[in-house]
This record gives C-alpha cells, structure tokens and sequence, in this order.
C-alpha cells in the first residue's frame, strides 16, 4: 500500500496566493507609484491637460480609417442620430419627387430602416425616431404640391400684369426715342454772319432824293 502524497501543512497554505511574473510586477509597481503621485497632485495643471495627444499615425492601429474620413470628409454619427436628421430632412426629399409612387417607395424604405435599427443592439443615443404613417405622409405631400403650384400660378399671373402696365410705357419710351434720334439727325441751319443788314424798309430809297439834294437844287451851291 502506498503512501499519502506528503502535503504541506495548513498553517503554511494560503489559498489567495499565485504567482507573479516579470512583467505583472513592473506594472503592479508602475500603476501603484501612478496612483500615489495622482493622490499628491503632481499631475494637475500639466501642459496640454484634458487636450487629446498630437500622435504620429504610426501610434494609431486605426490610423488608414481615421485618414480616409479627414481625407473624403466621412462623419459617422450613431444610426439613432442619423435617422433623426433623415426624418427632419425627409420631407423636404419628398418634396422633389414627382409622382406619388416614388413618395410611397421612400417613406416604406425610411420605416425599413427605423425598424430594423429597433432591433439592433442600440449604439449611442437611444432611438426615439417612430416609422412615418405612410397615407398621411403621401396626403401632406400632396397638400403642398398644390399650394406650391398655386404659388406659382399666382406669380405668373402677377408677373403678366406687369407686363401688359410695362407696355405703355415702352411705347412711349420708343415714341421719345424715335424723337430725339430724329433730331440728332436733322442738319442744323447754315450760320448768319455777322454782318448787320438793313431791312428793307428802312433803307434809303435811291428813287426819292434826300432832303439835302433838294436844298442844294434850290438855293444853288455856294
């Protein structure tokens, strides 16, 4: 028969007890003397405190994603956060469709999305956003179709009635216009000279002799 296998006395068994290797205990030690210093402030007020750290990209396993969204401008936003600004934005989207099929097939693939982000795991905010009541949704965009197209109809019709008050005044415009190019192009009159001409009135008759010739005929000349 065999011996019990010898085991050490109880009084020496600590349960709680493993083993420790190199690098546990550096960071053992590391983390506690970290924790000491955090207790006696010498971390606070530290240059660059609370701002994130300017790493080259070879520090980051995530560097070739972050990159290619500053390159092409990517913002990635939770699905609850997106599908709130999708239906902020929906009817507006709807509103530049044509015909009442296309409003339809885009309201049910917005309600496929809200449905399908309810049963997914939620990542951020939680999602409040409801699916859009389909008829009602069709019926509102009807609505302002026809208000947009009587809006419309009111301008060009505000739009001809200025018109036709702008056409007498463009007649007269013309009218004016004709005028003055007429008189630009009439030859202006030849100029008088300065010379002062007697009107024919008053010039001296060479018929009717003047009252000197007739003195001289009487009484002789001295």
């Amino acid at each position: 028969m065999t011996e019990p296998e010898s085991r050490p006395p109880l009084a020496f068994y600590d349960p709680a007890a493993f083993a420790f290797d190199t690098e546990v205990a550096i960071a053992l030690i590391a983390d506690m003397r970290i924790r000491k210093a955090i207790e006696r402030g010498e971390f606070d007020n530290l240059p660059g405190s609370g701002k994130p750290l300017d790493l080259p990209d070879h520090h980051d396993p995530d560097w070739w994603f972050k990159s290619l969204m500053r390159r092409e401008r990517i913002v990635m936003v939770p699905p609850s956060i997106q599908l709130r600004k999708d239906d902020a934005a929906l009817d507006e989207q709807l509103d530049r469709l044509s015909n009442e099929f296309a409003v339809r097939r885009e309201v049910e693939q917005f309600n496929e999305r809200v449905i399908r982000a309810r049963y997914q795991l939620p990542a951020g905010p939680p999602l409040i956003t409801m699916p859009r009541d389909i008829e009602a949704t069709v019926a509102a965009w009807a609505d302002r179709r026809a208000a947009r197209a009587e809006e419309a109809r009111k301008k060009a019709d505000e739009a001809a009635k200025a018109r036709a008050e702008a056409k007498p005044n463009d007649r007269n415009r013309r009218r004016l216009f004709r005028r003055r190019t007429r008189r630009r192009r009439t030859p202006p009159a030849p100029a008088t000279s300065r010379r002062h001409v007697v009107p024919e009135s008053v010039a001296p008759n060479p018929v009717i002799p003047s009252l000197g010739d007739g003195l001289e005929r009487l009484f002789g000349r001295g």
